[in-house]
C-alpha cells in the first residue's frame, strides 16, 4: 500500500502544479475580460448601467477570490499521551539511594537532591529512561537513541490506532525535542520507521525547552493555511539521556531531579468533514519572547560548570522572569479574548497607577469569563502557583497542572498534553468549553493556545496514560491546600 503512494506521489506533485497553474489563469481570464469589457465601454461612451455591470463583477470576484482563500480552521482530531512502561518507574526512595553511590556526589550534595525531590511537588510513580538507571549514569548517542525510539514509536502507534490514520495520510510532521538533535534528525527517524512518503513536510524544532509542543501546533496551524485539506502530527517530549548533569553544581543539579520521562503525539487537520469527529478547534494562538533581555536569555541556559561539565543552570530570578514573559503573553491574548468590560477595567488600572495614584494595583483580567480550563506549565509547585495567582486561578483550575506534576513529574513540553487527558478523564471538558494551554520555555518564551471543545468528550476515565490512577486523584497535599477537589 505504501509502495503504491510513493510512485504516485510525482503525479500527484505535477497534477497539483497543472492544476494551480491553471487556476491562476482562468483566474487571470476572468481580469483581462472584464477590464476589456470596460474600456469598450469607455471607448464606445455606453451608459452608466454597463459600467456599474462591470463594477459588480470586480467586486463579486474580490469577495469569492476572499472567501475561497480564507484558511480552513484547524482542528484538533485526537492526542496521545505516552505511558512509560513499569520498568522505568522510580520511586524517590530509589533515586535517593542511587544518588549516593554516585562517586562524584558528596554528602552535601546529596542533602540538596533530597531537598529538592521533597519540595517538587512529585509523587512515587514517575518515571526515568533505562540509561539514567546505570551508575553513573550513561550520556551516550546510542542511549539518548534508544530512549527516542521508546517514546516515540508507542505513543504515535498509539495515535494511529485511536484516529485510524496510516502513515501515507500524514502530510506534515513536527518532531520537538530540545536537547538530543542526531543527524539524521528525529523527524526523519519516525519517516523511516513508518516508510512514510516521499513528499512529507517534516520539521525538528530543538533548544526550544518546554514551550515546544505549543509552539510546533502554531507551526503547524501556518504551514496549513498553505496546504489545504492535509493532515498535522506533532509529536512532542525530551530526551533525558542526554540531558543528565553529572556534577555538583547545585543550580545545575535541579534538572537532573525534576525532570522525567514523557511524550505526547497529537493530530491536528484543516480537512473540513474532520469537524464531525474531532475533540477541539483551535481558535487562537499566541508567540512571544524575552531574548533580547539578558536577564531573561540567561535565566535557563545550557553551559559548561568550572570543571568543564554541560548541563542546565537555573538561576534565581527564574521565576520573575516567567512572570515577566508570561504578562506580555496575557496582555495580547487578552486583547482577543476578553470582553471590553475587563479590558476597560484593565486599562483603567493602569491609567490610574500611572497618572494618579501610583499605590493603585493593576487589576488582573479574569479570564475565567472566557475561558473554562487551563493546562499550565508542570514545572513545579513553585511556578504553578505563581502562574495561578498571576491569572486569579483557583485550586480546581491548578488541579490537573499539580496532578500532573504528582503523578508524572515534569515531563518538559508534552506536560500540557497530560494535563488535558486529565480533565478529560475527570469529564471536565464539555461542548463549547475553552481550554487555554500556556506552554513556557527558556529563551524565554511564551506560547498559548486557545482550544474550543466541539462534541462531548466521555468514557476517557479508564483508557489512555490515566487509566490506572485517576481514581485516586486529586491528590490533597500536593498543591500545599486544604483541598482541590
Amino acid at each position: 500500500m505504501a509502495i503504491n503512494s510513493k510512485t504516485q506521489t510525482p503525479h500527484k506533485l505535477l497534477f497539483a502544479q497543472m492544476s494551480s497553474f491553471f487556476t491562476e489563469l482562468i483566474k487571470f481570464t476572468i481580469l483581462l475580460v472584464l477590464f476589456s469589457l470596460q474600456a469598450l465601454f469607455i471607448m464606445q461612451k455606453r451608459e452608466p448601467i454597463y459600467h456599474f455591470f462591470t463594477i459588480s463583477c470586480f467586486f463579486l470576484l474580490a469577495i469569492t477570490k476572499y472567501f475561497i482563500s480564507r484558511p480552513d480552521s484547524v482542528y484538533l482530531v485526537d492526542f496521545s499521551c505516552l505511558k512509560p512502561p513499569n520498568f522505568c518507574r522510580v520511586p524517590l526512595s530509589t533515586y535517593l539511594e542511587h544518588a549516593q553511590m554516585l562517586d562524584f556526589l558528596d554528602k552535601e550534595s546529596v542533602t540538596f537532591i533530597a531537598k529538592v525531590l521533597t519540595n517538587s511537588g512529585q509523587g512515587e510513580q514517575t518515571y526515568l529512561p533505562p540509561a539514567i538507571y546505570y551508575i553513573p549514569p550513561k550520556s551516550s548517542h546510542i542511549e539518548a537513541t534508544k530512549e527516542a525510539h521508546l517514546v516515540f514509536f508507542p505513543v504515535l502507534e498509539d495515535l494511529m490506532s485511536k484516529t485510524k490514520i496510516t502513515p501515507s495520510e500524514i502530510d506534515i510532521l513536527i518532531v520537538n525535542c530540545s536537547g538530543f538533535c542526531p543527524t539524521p534528525s528525529l523527524s526523519s527517524i519516525i519517516i523511516n520507521k513508518y516508510s512514510m512518503r516521499e513528499d512529507i513536510k517534516s520539521f525538528t524544532i530543538s533548544g526550544m525547552g518546554c514551550s515546544a509542543s505549543a509552539l510546533a501546533i502554531d507551526m503547524a496551524e501556518n504551514i496549513l493555511k498553505t496546504h489545504k485539506n492535509s493532515n498535522a502530527v506533532i509529536l512532542s517530549t525530551e530526551i533525558l539521556s542526554t540531558g543528565w548533569y553529572p556534577g555538583k553544581e547545585q543550580s545545575m543539579m535541579v534538572i537532573n531531579c525534576l525532570f522525567r520521562m514523557g511524550a505526547a503525539a497529537i493530530l491536528i487537520t484543516n480537512k473540513k468533514e474532520a469537524k464531525k469527529t474531532s475533540k477541539y478547534k483551535l481558535l487562537y494562538t499566541l508567540r512571544t519572547q524575552r531574548a533580547f533581555d539578558d536577564k531573561g536569555y540567561y535565566s535557563a541556559i545550557r553551559e559548561e560548570d568550572s570543571e568543564g561539565l554541560t548541563g542546565v543552570t537555573l538561576r534565581r530570578d527564574l521565576l520573575q522572569v516567567a512572570g515577566e514573559t508570561l504578562r506580555s503573553n496575557i496582555f495580547i491574548l487578552g486583547s482577543k479574548l476578553l470582553p471590553y468590560t475587563e479590558i476597560i477595567l484593565y486599562a483603567n488600572s493602569i491609567f490610574r497607577k500611572k497618572y494618579l495614584n501610583k499605590s493603585t494595583e493593576i487589576y488582573v483580567p479574569n479570564f475565567k469569563t472566557v475561558v473554562q480550563h487551563f493546562c499550565l506549565p508542570a514545572s513545579g509547585k513553585p511556578v504553578i502557583r505563581e502562574i495561578g495567582k498571576g491569572l486569579k486561578l483557583g485550586e480546581w483550575d491548578l488541579e490537573p497542572a499539580f496532578m500532573t506534576l504528582h503523578r508524572f513529574g515534569n515531563q518538559s513540553s508534552s506536560s500540557l498534553w497530560y494535563e488535558l487527558a486529565y480533565m478529560e478523564a475527570k469529564e471536565r471538558v464539555k461542548k463549547g468549553d475553552r481550554v487555554w494551554q500556556l506552554g513556557m520555555g527558556s529563551g524565554p518564551k511564551c506560547n498559548s493556545l486557545v482550544w474550543e471543545c466541539i462534541r462531548p468528550i466521555f468514557r476517557e476515565a479508564h483508557k489512555g496514560v490515566w487509566a490506572d490512577s485517576i481514581d485516586s486523584y486529586p491528590v490533597v497535599s500536593v498543591g500545599d491546600k486544604r483541598s482541590l477537589s
